[in-house]
This record gives C-alpha cells, structure tokens and sequence, in this order.
C-alpha cells in the first residue's frame, strides 16, 4: 500500500494526552498537587497538553521545516508513519509544491506558533501545557503550605509570583512559552 500523502488529515494521528495520568513520576504528582492548588484557590485552568507521543512530534517538526523551505525528500521515514512527504506521482516524481502546501496545512491544523522540537519535555511525559486565569487577588497555598498572595497583572501562567509558587511544586514556567509548565522549565 502506498504511503498517505502529507497534509491536514494528519493533525488527528497520534493524538497528545490532556491527562496528568500520562506523566511520568515525580512530575505527575508534583503537577497534581499544583493544579489542586490553584483550584483550591479558585484559579481556571485548562490543560490542553501533556504527553506528546513521539509520532505526533514527527509530524509537527517536519511540517513545519517543511512549510519553511526544508526538502520534503529529505525527511526521514519514522516506523508507524507512513507518510508521503514528497506528494510523489505513481512514477515516483516529487510534487515540492503540493507538498509544501500539504505542510502549511498541517502546521496550521496543529496551530503550531514555535518551531516543535522531535524530542521534547512533552515526548517525555515531563510537561505540561495550560491556560490558567483568575478575577483579583490570588491567594495560594505553596508546597510547603505557605499562603500567597498573587496580585497584579497578568493573572496567568505570565506572573512571575505564580511562577516562583510552581516552583517550589517543582512544576516550572518556560517564559517563552505562555501555555508551557515542566519538570525543569524547558
């Protein structure tokens, strides 16, 4: 059977977890018990990422590279992924422009804003990716159980006083990435 050309059908494959249950330990209980924290402070979270499998980091990294002017012939075949990166006719011929399309489309369909790496916190079960968002003040409990008040703009993952209360959860901030939280901040 010849190989799936490229292109948004691909975004459903390999889906990424949203559960906690899929990372890896310390991490996973260390996550668990911030998020418990910020519920109980009345925070809203949103977990949109977890657990990343590392054919689903295959397909981001080379649609990207791809749709940014990497040759399409050049990828290298994953096991389990058969893709036609190329677009190639039933005489073999390579289709650059098809496939660069079919690239951009996924790129989009995975609403992907940096350049996804093939291995990765996520492809390792050590991060986390979530939208968290609340009114006033924030009041929160630490892992040592000290109360803090979080004040002031912005009320989210950006603050640095929430930032600095993760921490001490050992769930740690990667600034560059708004939704981003890990094992160690990259």
């Amino acid at each position: 059977m010849a190989d799936r050309p490229s292109g948004r059908a691909w975004v459903n494959d390999f889906p990424t977890s949203r559960s906690l249950d899929d990372l890896k330990e310390p991490f996973r209980t260390n996550a668990q018990k911030f998020l418990s924290a910020l519920d109980d402070a009345g925070a809203d979270v949103t977990v949109s990422a977890t657990v990343r499998p590392p054919e689903r980091a295959y397909l981001m990294h080379f649609s990207f590279l791809i749709a940014h002017g990497f040759d399409p012939g050049a990828v290298p075949p994953m096991t389990g992924v058969d893709i036609d990166w190329a677009h190639r006719n039933a005489s073999g011929v390579a289709d650059r422009a098809a496939a660069t399309t079919a690239a951009k489309d996924m790129v989009a369909g995975y609403d992907i804003a940096f350049a996804p790496a093939l291995h990765s916190r996520h492809t390792d079960g050590l991060a986390i990716d979530m939208t968290i968002s609340w009114d006033g003040d924030l009041v929160i409990d630490d892992a040592r159980g000290t109360s803090v008040t979080v004040s002031g703009a912005p009320r989210s993952g950006g603050n640095t006083a929430l930032q600095r209360v993760g921490a001490t959860y050992d769930v740690h901030k990667l600034p560059s990435d708004p939704p981003h939280w890990s094992s160690d901040g990259h």
